[in-house]
């Protein structure tokens, strides 16, 4: 029911192969909404071991961890977008972890002091988690051609230049993030803590929700809880399969589209051991106007500001929480 797609062909020049993935990507895109795909030049750095020098970072005592904490769990940091966010056991989604941006993998110069989606990320120094960065870099810049190799796929789908999704995402923002499900202690009796799912009930780790962008690339370890729910409101299983990832579409591209690519709603539940995930948000830059596409029968809207949107759908999660008046909308130009 989540379909598997091999795409390595999305990587070379046009070829029978490249429209027979790209047939299948638009297939899930507006079917279920979920793929999980192979073939990608990055599988080499979903290896276990390669996977367990990204998720090192847990490793660290609290107080280090804590020096990394956003502006809304310490008011003392500066930073209100990049950072950790610690686990808060009065919420429905029982997770930490870290939301990283492109200075970590191409420096300083993709830092803007004028704009918190553009801030730089505090990272553990390397003394601590020798080659951490350098992995960390790695695998944003690989993530980073594989989302764009999708998009370019989701364009020639709609019938569009495969580039017409290109130039949004030069200088991009996209947001790699390394998550962490502890087991939680015990169960809520709260029921949006816990749902039923195949006659048992299950404790509710991740809460239900679109993502807001464009495409997620999910790693995961091998260990289950990763949901999405179907055209008939059913729960069904996402595969954890090693050295894959699980790719799902946003919000934002299911509007841009016209519906055409649907952004389908998933949850995680919890597994019987502890859980780790490397999510991806490929996104565009923050000025990036977002305007109709030409496609048949879609929806008009007024143009606007990628930055704008994010700011706005971002600050509704319960990772950042309280930030929201922190950054004026800049709105696009007639």
């Amino acid at each position: 029911m989540i379909p598997v797609i091999d795409i390595a062909p999305l990587f070379g020049p046009a070829s029978p192969e490249r429209e027979f993935a790209d047939r299948a990507i638009m297939q899930a895109a507006a079917g279920i909404g979920f793929m999980t795909v192979t073939g990608f030049p990055a599988a080499s750095l979903l290896t276990p071991e390669a996977r367990g020098r990204l998720l090192g970072i847990f490793g660290l005592p609290d107080a280090e961890k804590a020096k990394l904490l956003r502006w809304n769990f310490d008011p003392t940091k500066t930073n209100l977008y990049r950072g950790w966010f610690p686990l808060q056991d009065a919420v429905p989604s029982y997770k930490e972890g870290i939301d990283m941006g492109p200075d970590v993998a191409y420096g300083p110069g993709r830092v803007a002091g004028d704009d918190p989606l553009c801030e730089a990320t505090p990272i553990p120094p390397e003394s601590l988690l020798p080659g951490w960065r350098g992995a960390a870099a790695d695998y944003y810049v690989a993530m980073e051609e594989t989302g764009a190799a999708l998009m370019r796929a989701v364009a020639r789908g709609l019938g569009l230049p495969e580039t017409v999704f290109d130039d949004a995402f030069v200088d991009g923002i996209s947001t790699l993030r390394l998550t962490r499900y502890p087991l939680r202690a015990a169960a809520h009796g709260d029921a949006d803590f816990s749902v039923e799912h195949k006659g048992e009930r299950r404790q509710l780790i991740g809460g239900a929700h679109v993502d807001s962008g464009f495409v997620t690339l999910l790693a995961q370890d091998g260990v289950e809880g990763l949901q999405a729910q179907n055209h008939d409101g059913e729960w069904i299983d996402v595969p954890p399969a090693d050295g894959t990832l699980a790719v799902n579409f946003g919000k934002l591209l299911d509007r841009w589209t016209g519906g055409r690519v649907r952004a389908t709603l998933h949850r995680v539940v919890a597994p019987d051991r502890e859980r780790f995930s490397i999510p991806f948000f490929y996104e565009p830059r923050v000025d990036a106007e977002i305007a109709p596409l030409p496609i048949e029968g879609a929806e008009p809207f007024e143009p606007f500001l990628y930055g704008d949107y994010l700011w706005d759908a971002a600050t509704r999660f319960v990772e950042q929480q309280g930030i929201r008046h922190m950054r004026q909308p800049r709105r696009a130009t007639a």
